[in-house]
């Protein structure tokens, strides 16, 4: 009889906790995706109504991104911790504050929000819905971009969460990515997910397929390289806050 009410138990547990990941992962896929939306969509609008005009284009692109960032943070950050980047969620695993397990699950619902983010945005201005990218990305001066890009994205996450400051979080990250879309030569994709998004829509925000790769790549080093800095710099550093605190902590 005790046999079988653990059992129950354990089923009921498990079922709550695989609904309690489904509710994050839904919270980063939606994030994800609305952040795809609008760096896509702002950068079509901004094409459309400034044409030629390629400084007030990249202006336009980099303050509604920040802005919409912050928002979004805001809004879903209790949830899931608000991600949206594979990059972010290898470093709240690195650090000990999510799964293997619930890190795949968020990577997965990452991109395919990216993806579904990009679509949405295409359709919005009657565009195609998928229109593989033609702007070409490459050289060493844009690599070397996506790594400080990246770097300084996840310097500024843990550093502000080693602070205690994750309430002012959603707006060091929105600046943070506004200022990086022009101090950075690639304009600061930072994100995976991100760059695979940006690769089906042919306008101001693409990035050709074979270009996201190498992109991808120096993401990643930029990341990783920040984490070892922030756990240097900051020795006693938790996960606990990677973006902001959320209320299913206890489940990692």
């Amino acid at each position: 009889m005790l046999c079988v009410g653990a059992r129950i138990g354990a089923a009921l547990l498990l079922t709550l906790v695989d609904r309690d990941l489904c509710r994050r992962a839904t919270a980063e896929a939606l994030g994800t995706a609305f952040l795809v939306a609008v760096v896509v969509g702002s950068g079509i609008a901004a094409q459309r109504l400034s044409p030629g005009d390629v400084g007030i284009q990249l202006l336009v692109n980099a303050a509604v991104t920040g802005a919409g960032l912050v928002a979004l943070i805001l809004a879903l950050g209790p949830v899931s911790g608000a991600h949206f980047n594979p990059v972010v969620t290898v470093a709240d695993r690195i650090l000990g504050g999510i799964s293997s397990r619930d890190g795949a699950v968020y990577v997965a619902a990452q991109f395919g929000g990216a993806c579904v983010g990009a679509i949405v945005a295409n359709l919005m201005f009657s565009l195609p819905a998928v229109t593989l990218s033609s702007h070409t990305r490459s050289s060493g001066a844009l690599w070397l971009g996506e790594f400080v890009a990246t770097f300084g994205l996840i310097m500024v996450i843990l550093g502000v969460a080693r602070s205690g400051r994750s309430s002012v979080a959603a707006f060091a990250v929105g600046s943070y990515i506004a200022a990086a879309y022009w101090f950075t030569s690639s304009t600061s994709f930072a994100n995976p997910a991100v760059t695979v998004g940006r690769t089906l829509t042919d306008t101001f925000s693409g990035i050709r397929p074979s270009s996201a790769p190498v992109f991808i790549a120096m993401q990643l080093l930029g990341g990783l390289a920040a984490i070892a800095v922030a756990r240097w710099l900051f020795p006693t550093l938790a996960a606990d806050a990677v973006v902001v605190p959320h209320d299913s902590a206890t489940h990692r």
